[in-house]
């Protein structure tokens, strides 16, 4: 496994004038990958854009290396970093505290009534809904975390275009915290595959560093 960054180039607006929703951004990780396009063979990448020190970047996480210039085409020029992930992923010990950080699309199925086979997507939209959403996946998932060790950082929502020209608007709530890692396995797996839904654009992708 390897994780990447790249500083996205934002005072070039003719330059990033294509990222306007979700979509775009999926387009620009897949096409990174130029082997496998041409391979016809696609695996999973988990991505997000973050913000550190006024800067943004976009992080994939990939099993294979992403090709720098096709990284940089909505980029920075140099900024470019991309690092074997395995090392640090067999790092990991159970009972270890990691500070974390996620970007979920909150959502539960509600059944309309009792004979209902099949329930309705809503997205959760109160603090308190969000924040349980992450807690109800947390122990299946292979880490323990309590409700005050979530910070909900961010609420908004995105915008993601289909090929019909039909617009979706998804919840976005990006976490931060502090979890203890419970079953080593199950959350290696989380790492690397992801959590939730819609991992193709821009969920799901936990990073974790050591509790100093």
């Amino acid at each position: 496994m390897y994780i990447s960054r790249v500083e996205l180039d934002v005072n070039n607006i003719g330059k990033i004038r294509n990222l306007t929703h979700v979509g775009a951004f999926h387009d620009w990780v897949e096409k990174g990958f130029p082997k496998e396009i041409e391979g016809n063979v696609r695996t999973r990448k988990l991505w997000r854009v973050d913000s550190l020190n006024e800067k943004t970047y976009l992080i994939v996480v990939s099993y294979k290396v992403p090709d720098t210039k096709m990284l940089e085409r909505y980029g920075v020029e140099g900024s470019v970093e991309t690092k074997c992930y395995d090392n640090f992923l067999n790092s990991l010990k159970k009972g270890m505290k990691m500070r974390f950080r996620v970007v979920l699309n909150p959502v539960v199925s509600k059944k309309n009534d009792e004979n209902s086979r099949r329930g309705r997507i809503v997205p959760c939209l109160k603090i308190e809904e969000q924040k349980q959403y992450l807690l109800d996946r947390s122990e299946k998932n292979g880490f323990l975390l309590l409700p005050e060790d979530i910070v909900i950082t961010e609420r908004t929502s995105v915008k993601l275009y289909k090929k019909n020209f039909d617009r979706v608007d998804m919840v976005k709530v990006s976490y931060e915290g502090v979890l203890t890692i419970a079953d080593i396995e199950k959350f290696r797996e989380i790492l690397t595959t992801g959590l939730g839904k819609h991992k193709a654009y821009g969920f799901g992708l936990m990073t974790v560093m050591p509790l100093e």
